[in-house]
Parts: structure tokens; C-alpha cells; sequence
């Protein structure tokens, strides 16, 4: 069966099963607009080695009345795109992955296993989900300082796995990984770990679906944008 470290069993390829509808993404479909009245936003706080997260209310940093991400404050944009059609991005913001620049992106997303971002800015977002799409699956990191500083690990197969090497795919995500932390900045011991639950709504409390914001406490979803009562 094996020698030396190698595999003895044929290595037959088949046709790769995959379900992937949607279109690239452009960073204005990634805009917030600020409703009248908005003084602060529901934020969903990751927390390392975790699948439940808590809900943060935090003043909403608003910039031509838009919303925008706060790196400064670790608040980051977070993205959920419907893999399956071409549907409207999902927006929210997170805090705890402590990115300084950049994005990442994963089509390991449970249980949908729709795309899911989250970044400093609209362009390095858009381009972190555009490289996923365009591999029909897999995990992106992109530089906010360098637009030609991008990385990729393919998943071809169901957007979820590959029938690559498995040493080369081990080397590649731990590459990822590392590039997450140390040029992008990420404080999470496992960044693509925690961002394949940031979609995983039947845990609590707070959660992004393709949809909307989603309360797992209330199981209803919720606003992103809360007025001066605090609705």
C-alpha cells in the first residue's frame, strides 16, 4: 500500500463535483450606507479557539455616510456571499481578528459552505472573495498594501477539498496561515479555522448569514444599524 513515504495505490483522477453560481464581486457591492439615525452597529466578537461569539455594540465609524471598517479599533468588515447564485453580498462587522491590512477568504463555511471574508477595506476584500470564486472554491489572503501580493490554496473539489498531495496542500495552508498572521497582522491562533463558523448560525450569539445579521439567542435575524434607543 505504501513505501518509503509513498503511496502505492493508483492515483485516478475523476471529474471534479462542484457547485459554484456566483459571479465575481465588485467593492461597491460591498457598501454600507448609515440610515438616518445610526449611532452605533451590532458587531460579532470572535473569540479565539471558539465556535460561540458575543455581541458587541460599538459606535459606528461612519465616513461619507458609509459605514466603514475600523482596523485601528479591530473592527473589520465581514463578508458572506452566496456561492450557489449570484445574490447580494452580506455585510456585518467583526472584532478579535486583528488584521492591519488585507483580507481573507474561505469557501469552508459551515453549513452552507458559502463564501465568507473579512478584511480591512472594500478592494482587498472584494479581491480575497474574487480569487475564491475564481477557483471555484478555496482560501484566500490578500495584501492591502500590495495588489499583486495574493494567495491561494484551490479547494476544486465541492469548493471544500482538492485531489492534490496532501503534503502540498498541508505546506500551502500553513503558508496561508502564516501570512495571515505575520503580513496581514491576524492575533487568532487559527484565523481560517475561525472564520469557516463566523457562519454557522445555530451557534450564539451573533452570526452572518447570506442574508443578514443572525441572533442565535433569539434564533431571529437582527439589524446591523441601531438608532440612539438602541433599536
Amino acid at each position: 500500500m505504501a513505501e518509503h513515504g509513498l503511496s502505492a495505490i493508483p492515483d485516478l483522477r475523476s471529474e471534479h463535483v462542484n457547485q459554484f453560481g456566483c459571479s465575481p464581486i465588485t467593492p461597491d457591492q460591498l457598501a454600507i450606507l448609515a440610515e438616518p439615525g445610526t449611532t452605533q452597529i451590532r458587531v460579532i466578537e470572535a473569540l479565539d479557539g471558539q465556535l460561540v461569539t458575543n455581541e458587541l455594540r460599538v459606535d459606528a465609524p461612519i465616513v461619507d455616510n458609509r459605514i466603514v471598517p475600523d482596523p485601528t479599533q479591530d473592527v473589520l468588515k465581514l463578508v458572506v456571499v452566496n456561492r450557489y447564485k449570484d445574490a447580494p453580498p452580506s455585510v456585518g462587522f467583526i472584532k478579535n481578528f486583528g488584521l492591519t491590512q488585507g483580507a481573507i477568504a474561505s469557501s469552508v463555511g459551515h453549513d452552507s459552505h458559502n463564501i465568507t471574508a473579512v478584511g480591512c477595506d472594500d478592494d482587498s476584500i472584494c479581491r480575497a472573495i474574487n480569487l475564491v470564486i475564481g477557483a471555484r472554491g478555496g482560501l484566500s489572503a490578500v495584501s492591502g498594501n500590495d495588489p499583486d501580493d495574493d494567495h491561494l490554496l484551490a479547494l476544486p473539489v465541492a469548493g471544500l477539498m482538492t485531489d492534490t498531495d496532501g503534503y502540498a496542500v498541508a505546506a500551502r495552508y500553513a503558508a496561508l496561515d502564516t501570512y495571515a498572521k505575520q503580513e496581514l497582522g491576524s492575533t487568532l491562533s487559527a484565523p481560517f479555522m475561525t472564520l469557516s463558523f463566523m457562519a454557522l448560525l445555530v451557534i450564539p450569539s451573533l452570526k452572518l448569514s447570506d442574508l443578514a445579521l443572525f441572533d442565535g439567542n433569539r434564533f431571529s435575524f437582527t439589524p446591523l444599524q441601531l438608532n440612539g434607543s438602541g433599536n
